[in-house]
């Protein structure tokens, strides 16, 4: 029987060390261990090494219930694979020990900690989201991610002036290192607010 340990986060900034140091107090002699997205494709690999790993009467040891994955579904298919191979499930935090709890109860608790899990996530989502809207509003383009674009307000007040002391589309193409279609539609856009409104 050995406690076998596995770590999880979502992104490359945040950090492993933490759950690798509870993982190593409680015991565990082997860690996975991977900094990836929890979506079910991406976090396959990292559990199917894990899955390889154990064997009958280990015990698989998380800090949380959702290090497992991302989604409820995903957590109990795992948990369910564990079940089949008589392994042990341990969640440190959350006190979940299915060598004590193999009976409708424990499993219950599980499906709501994942449920409780996935809520918040969503939740994290939506906040996160309504940042990004909030920022838009107050007039940063940026926020809701994408490149920044390449004709700036200033530049493309600048390209008018050029088009207004006779410019040609491929002088200010070169001037500006853009494209032809980009300098064509702020041509056009020059020509409808400034020279057709004249």
């Amino acid at each position: 029987m050995a406690k076998i340990g596995f770590a999880r986060v979502s992104t490359q900034q945040q950090d492993l060390a933490e759950q690798i140091r509870t993982l190593e107090e409680f015991g565990c002699i082997k860690i996975f261990s991977g900094k990836h997205s929890g979506k079910a494709d991406k976090n396959k690999k990292q559990l199917d090494e894990l899955l390889d790993y154990i064997r009958e009467g280990d015990i698989v040891v998380v800090t949380k219930l959702d290090r497992l994955g991302r989604s409820l579904t995903q957590c109990l298919n795992t948990l369910e694979i564990f079940k089949k191979k008589n392994v042990g499930f341990v969640a440190i935090q959350q006190g979940i020990d299915t060598r004590k709890q193999d009976n409708p109860m424990g499993t219950a608790l599980i499906q709501l900690l994942g449920i409780f899990a996935e809520l918040e996530r969503s939740f994290i989502v939506e906040r996160t989201q309504e940042g990004k809207r909030a920022k838009l509003t107050s007039g940063n383009k940026k926020a809701l991610g994408g490149r920044p674009p390449k004709v700036t307000e200033k530049i493309r007040h600048k390209i008018y002036k050029d088009f207004k002391s006779g410019h040609s589309i491929s002088v200010v193409m070169q001037n500006y290192n853009l494209s032809k279609s980009t300098v064509a539609k702020l041509k056009g856009i020059y020509n409808r607010e400034y020279i057709n409104k004249a």
